[in-house]
């Protein structure tokens, strides 16, 4: 492909800003269009307006679609991609409404030759990235376990998620559909696909309609554990609680690593006082870690060199399977084969 590729994007709501920011930092890529159905939306990113996709792929011809959408206008946006024949499609997570809809998604992707990248970007984070490269070199020997603790704190009151993305309130599955999905994509990104999975599961906010609250837990052949301790209404000290939304361990026999909510990363060895820091606190651009641009960069080199695609909808089919896993774990009370 030759750049620069052109970007249309579909939807122009809290979360597209960030999009909409990296979009205009990445060398061979060029915003070229904006839809939404609310036109004032789209006129205010400065770009061509439009409130229906399939009027601005035939008016753009953008390369790549960006869909930065709630899960039930997926598919459709989708279909309209291919059918006009975009060299890619960039899909937010959740991706669509259930496995089924992925399925379907995929089926017509694969059909066409056109890939669908998922906009899961949490594993592009630098704090993340710079635990994968730490456990490469290994760097805490063998690892025993990894606990994320989520802390948000928007998801009290009777007004929880009103002001930035309302819907939240209606989602019949929250808390691991919409939010738990990026650490069931961060341990497989560390730890490789997992074998058994445990869930507990809770509802503390009565305004909502999906679940708030909750731990699980992965297992893996070898004996280690993955654990997201989750809670939408408790808090963390931190003076951005949406850079990293919460601490993280990765421990090992050898040392252990951690991410504190300023986004810094220090490893420390077993037995040994001394930390040593691998990635310092900074104020970084875009959206925790600059994740968004680090997941479009991304595309757009491996598009423009024909290289290996990160997050592909096939690929991501797995994240989905363990999201279902997960609920019937909490459903039935029993720890699951996966």
């Amino acid at each position: 492909m030759t750049p620069p590729l052109r970007v249309g994007c579909v939807g122009a709501g809290y979360f597209a800003q960030f999009h909409y920011d990296a979009w205009a930092r990445i060398p061979g890529a060029t915003l070229v269009a904006s839809v939404d159905r609310d036109r004032s939306r789209a006129e205010a990113t400065g770009l061509p307006a439009f409130t229906d996709t399939d009027e601005m792929l035939k008016a753009a011809e953008p390369d790549i679609l960006d869909i930065i959408l709630p899960p039930d206008q997926h598919l459709v946006n989708i279909c309209s991609g291919i059918a006009r024949g975009v060299k890619a499609i960039i899909c937010q997570k959740p991706f669509c409404r259930d496995i089924h809809e992925a399925d379907q998604a995929i089926e017509i992707a694969t059909e066409a030759g056109i890939p669908v990248i998922i906009h899961e970007n949490f594993r592009f984070q630098p704090w993340y990235r710079a635990m994968k490269a730490a456990l490469d070199r290994d760097a805490i020997g063998a690892v025993h376990q990894m606990t994320f603790r989520l802390r948000t704190g928007d998801g009290q009151g009777p007004r929880a998620y009103l002001d930035r993305q309302p819907y939240f309130q209606r989602m019949p599955r929250l808390l691991i559909h919409e939010t738990g999905v990026h650490w069931i994509d961060t341990f497989r990104y560390l730890l490789g696909p997992p074998q058994t999975v445990y869930a507990d599961l809770r509802r503390m906010n009565p305004v909502i309609a999906g679940e708030d609250a909750g731990h699980v837990l992965f297992g893996y052949r070898d004996g280690r554990r993955a654990l997201f301790d989750g809670n939408r209404l408790l808090d963390h000290a931190a003076e951005n609680h949406r850079l990293t939304l919460g601490e993280c361990l990765l421990e090992g026999s050898a040392g252990t690593l951690t991410l504190t909510c300023d986004g810094a990363e220090h490893l420390s060895a077993n037995g040994s006082r001394r930390v040593e820091p691998l990635l310092p606190a900074r104020d970084w651009p875009g959206f925790a870690g600059d994740c968004v641009h680090a997941l479009q960069s991304h595309v757009i080199s491996a598009l423009l060199t024909e290289t290996p695609l990160e997050n592909t909808a096939q690929d991501y089919r797995e994240v989905l399977r363990l999201e279902e896993a997960v609920y019937a774990s909490d459903k039935t009370g029993q720890r699951l084969q996966v």
